[in-house]
C-alpha cells in the first residue's frame, strides 16, 4: 500500500475483527438463530461491532435484529479469539449473557430464531458449541 500524497510504502496490518455473541436466556431455555448466510447452520445471535459502537451496544443491537427480542445484558461472559473460529476471517468475539422475555422471531441475518435447552441443542457453527459448553459448565458450578 502506498501513501496517496508522497508515494511512500505504508505498513499493512492485519488485525482480528471484533464481534459479539449473546447467550439469551428466556424462560424455556436459550435462543439460537438459524443463519441465512454462509456459514449456514445454527448459532448464537451476534455479529460485527460497528465503528463508534460499544461492544455492549453491538450485542443488544445484534440480538434485537436477529431475534426481535429486547435483551438486557446480565454479564460479559468470555472472549473467544482462536484464529480459526470463523472460517471467513480471524474474529475475536466477546460473548455476553443476557435475558429477555417473549417469543423470538428470526430477522436480519437469521432465517429463524428458536428456543433450545441443553438437551436438544442442534449442531452449531463457528465455535458456538464450545461457548455453550463453557456456559453450561458455569451454570453447573453456580448450582
Amino acid at each position: 500500500m502506498k501513501c496517496s500524497r508522497c508515494g511512500a510504502d505504508l505498513p499493512y496490518f492485519r488485525n482480528p475483527v471484533p464481534t459479539v455473541d449473546v447467550i439469551i436466556e428466556v424462560a424455556d431455555g436459550i435462543v439460537l438463530i438459524e443463519r441465512k448466510n454462509p456459514p449456514l447452520g445454527w448459532a448464537l445471535p451476534g455479529g460485527f461491532v460497528d465503528y463508534g459502537e460499544s461492544f455492549e451496544q453491538a450485542a443488544v443491537r445484534e440480538a434485537r435484529e436477529e431475534t426481535g427480542l429486547e435483551v438486557a445484558l446480565v454479564e460479559q461472559f468470555h472472549t473467544y479469539s482462536e484464529p480459526d473460529r470463523d472460517p471467513r476471517q480471524h474474529t475475536a468475539s466477546t460473548v455476553f449473557i443476557g435475558s429477555a422475555s417473549g417469543r423470538p422471531q428470526g430477522g436480519d441475518d437469521a432465517a429463524r430464531a428458536e428456543v433450545f435447552t441443553r438437551d436438544n441443542l442442534p449442531d452449531l457453527v463457528f465455535d458456538h458449541a464450545r461457548i455453550l459448553a463453557d456456559y453450561f459448565s458455569k451454570k453447573d458450578k453456580e448450582g
